[in-house]
């Protein structure tokens, strides 16, 4: 009987479009979340491809201040601490971009999930609401039949 009375009421559609809701923003989230992991590995990724090529560009700069025969003088030593300090820099900026955006990812997975939970709520207060109404005018019907 509970079954039919759903039905009749149109709670159990509420109820459905809830739960559907929720499993649409449960997606979202998962989607969101994978993103996350994404932009950490990409930036993880370029952070290692930075630093190699950093390498390369500190040798570089080395073999031509050797060429030059400046490779002893303070400058060279100048020169090439200021090259690794920015290369570092660089480096750095990279992982806390990839942090950031993999940040806003998970935020938006959890404002997902938050979301689905609210729209089920709703959706169960609202088939709640409907079975009350429902059963209100369903007697009201037969006190006016008796």
């Amino acid at each position: 009987m509970g079954g039919l009375f759903e039905e009749l009421s149109g709670a159990k559609g509420l109820r459905t479009e809830g739960r559907s809701a929720q499993n649409i923003a449960n997606y979202n989230a998962a989607v969101a979340d994978q993103e996350a992991k994404a932009l950490r590995e990409r930036a993880k990724f370029a952070q290692q491809r930075q630093a190699k090529q950093g390498e390369e560009i500190k040798g570089e700069l080395e073999a031509g201040l050797a060429a030059a025969g400046g490779l002893g003088s303070p400058v060279a030593g100048d020169l090439t601490a200021e090259q690794a300090a920015e290369l570092e820099l660089e480096n750095l900026l990279i992982g806390f971009e990839g942090e950031v955006g993999a940040g806003k990812a998970e935020s938006q997975a959890e404002l997902d999930r938050l979301q689905g939970k609210l729209v089920r709520q709703k959706g169960k207060s609202a088939a709640r609401r409907a079975n009350v109404q429902f059963g209100m005018q369903t007697a009201s019907l037969l006190t006016g039949f008796a």
